[in-house]
C-alpha cells in the first residue's frame, strides 16, 4: 500500500506518521528529502528552507526526480505537503507527473487549529519557517483539502482528514490505525 501523508509545515504530520510507520513496520519516504537532495545535486540550494522560494519550473524538475525515485520503491508511507506556498501562490505538491509516479492508495490530510499550528512554529527554533498569521494557516489548510479532492480524482486514491491538535498524538494516531491499520 502506498500512503501519502501531508498537512502544512509545523501541523505534526511527520510525528504522526513516524508513529504510524513504527507500529506498522511500514518504510517513510520524506518527498522533500528526495527534493532537496536533487535540488543540491544541481547546485541551487543549500538548505532545505530555501526549497520554498525556488523558480517554480525548478521545483517541478526536482519534483519529477524525487516521484520517480519513490515510484521505484514497493509500499511505503511518504511524508510530504499537499501544496508548497512559494511568493508567486500555492504550488500543487503531487501534480499530475508524481501521482502519476507514485500511485497513491491513500492521501491523509494532518489537521489542527490554526491557532496551535501557528504557536509550534514560532515555538521551534530549529525551522525557518514561514511567518504566517492563523488565518493565513487556516486558509492554507482549506487549500490543501481542496486540491486532496483534486489529487483523488486524477489518481484513485482515497482521501482521508485526521486532527493532530496539541496533546492529541495518541489520538491521531489512532485515528490512522481505525482507518488503515
Amino acid at each position: 500500500m502506498r500512503i501519502v501523508i501531508t498537512g502544512v509545515p509545523g501541523v505534526g504530520k511527520s510525528t504522526v506518521m513516524e508513529g504510524f510507520a513504527r507500529a506498522q513496520g511500514l518504510e517513510i519516504v520524506n518527498f522533500g528529502t528526495l527534493m532537496f537532495e536533487a535540488a543540491k545535486a544541481q547546485h541551487v540550494v543549500t538548505d532545505r528552507d530555501q526549497m520554498r522560494s525556488l523558480d517554480p519550473a525548478m521545483q517541478r524538475t526536482i519534483q519529477k526526480q524525487a516521484g520517480q525515485a519513490i515510484g521505484a520503491k514497493a509500499s511505503c508511507i511518504v511524508d510530504t505537503h499537499a501544496t508548497v506556498r512559494t511568493p508567486r501562490g500555492y504550488l500543487a505538491g503531487l501534480p499530475a507527473w508524481v501521482l502519476d509516479a507514485i500511485k497513491p492508495d491513500v492521501l491523509v490530510l494532518v489537521e489542527a487549529p490554526a491557532e496551535q499550528i501557528h504557536h509550534r512554529r514560532t515555538a521551534d527554533p530549529t525551522r525557518a519557517r514561514d511567518q504566517q498569521s492563523a488565518a493565513e494557516i487556516d486558509q492554507h489548510q482549506q487549500f490543501n483539502r481542496a486540491i486532496a479532492a483534486a489529487y483523488a480524482m486524477h489518481s484513485g486514491a482515497t482521501v482521508l482528514t485526521i486532527t493532530n491538535p496539541d496533546g492529541g498524538l495518541e489520538q491521531a494516531l489512532q485515528q490512522l490505525r481505525n482507518a488503515l491499520g
